[in-house]
């Protein structure tokens, strides 16, 4: 998947949309505080996926075929980047400071711009890594930093980790699958994940019916943070790649604090202007064009393409249109 001369910027605009709506959604989740984890995180995931498989089934893409290896990271994208991910998430918050957790969590760019490289064997690009260095110390700035327990930082490095899953594991099956597709096909897989963490936590408990602002929230976040974002974000790593595409990460804690401003549960202060001017540094840094530009993402091993009738996945998880 080799990028057009216009997919840098058109890539840049999603990444940076995907992380702002990401970065809004922070505010939404704070009503469904009370409402059980899994089955919440089961319900999105639900929501998601019957939008995502409309999508495939308006757009009618080309058949393919997904072999044993691309389902396994399909699988891993879905646990580590969306199920873990959201209970490792909830569970942090609850031993450490959110701001702690923010700024641990605000690292990924650094890990994406040194691992993504490696894993294609290429030496990380020294301008993409001082960006990625400016746009940490940047979301550190806007997010702050506060108390955690042992069990609040080793359950925040879990949440890095599966942050950085997201995308790693998502950039091999894009070339073959598509955006739209590893989306789909992922968050698909997040629904019995979701209900059996959830069934394994809170038992018959895990649904009951939402409130109207619970209800609101669990569209919102399964329509907007959910489709919208892991398409436009998918879509940025086939055309930046996982390094540049990380930079964009620092958007998700300045537009959490500025959605809280203009919902008037926060307040701007000195240091997050000064975090938002150095995210913004640093993406510009990281985003210039070098000769050490990142390669196309490494493509799955091509398959024959199924014979035409056979049954649409993304309810099954058998077949892929």
């Amino acid at each position: 998947m080799r990028p057009s001369a216009q997919a840098p910027s058109v890539g840049a605009s999603f990444a940076a949309l995907s992380q702002v709506l990401v970065g809004t959604a922070a505010g939404v989740s704070a009503a469904l505080v009370a409402y059980p984890v899994g089955g919440g995180q089961g319900l999105r995931y639900t929501l998601a996926a019957v939008a995502m498989y409309a999508v495939l089934r308006l757009r009618k893409p080309p058949r393919v075929r997904v072999g044993a290896r691309a389902w396994l990271l399909l699988f891993l994208l879905a646990l580590l980047g969306q199920t873990l991910f959201n209970q490792l998430l909830i569970g942090s918050l609850e031993h450490a400071d959110p701001a702690t957790v923010g700024s641990i969590l605000g690292c990924s760019p650094i890990a994406l711009a040194v691992i993504a490289p490696l894993m294609a064997r290429r030496r990380p690009g020294a301008r993409i890594v001082a960006g990625s260095v400016l746009v940490v110390a940047g979301a550190v700035a806007v997010e702050g930093f506060g108390d955690a327990s042992a069990t609040g930082l080793l359950m925040a490095l879990g949440v890095l980790v599966c942050e950085i899953a997201f995308s790693l594991l998502a950039v091999p099956l894009l070339p073959r699958l598509g955006a739209l597709r590893v989306a789909a096909y992922s968050t698909a897989l997040a629904v019995p994940q979701s209900f059996a963490i959830g069934w394994f936590s809170d038992g018959t408990g895990m649904l009951r019916v939402p409130t109207l602002a619970e209800a609101s929230a669990l569209v919102f976040i399964g329509l907007i943070a959910t489709v919208a974002a892991f398409l436009l974000w998918y879509t940025a790593l086939g055309t930046l790649g996982a390094e540049r595409a990380g930079l964009f990460s620092g958007l998700v804690p300045v537009s959490a604090a500025l959605s809280a401003l203009v919902l008037g549960t926060g307040e701007v202060r000195p240091a997050q202007l000064a975090g938002s001017a150095l995210v913004g540094a640093g993406v510009v840094l990281g985003m210039r064009m070098t000769r050490e530009q990142p390669s196309p993402a490494p493509e799955i091993a091509p398959e024959p393409v199924r014979a035409a009738g056979v049954a649409a996945p993304v309810k099954t998880g058998t077949a892929a249109p």
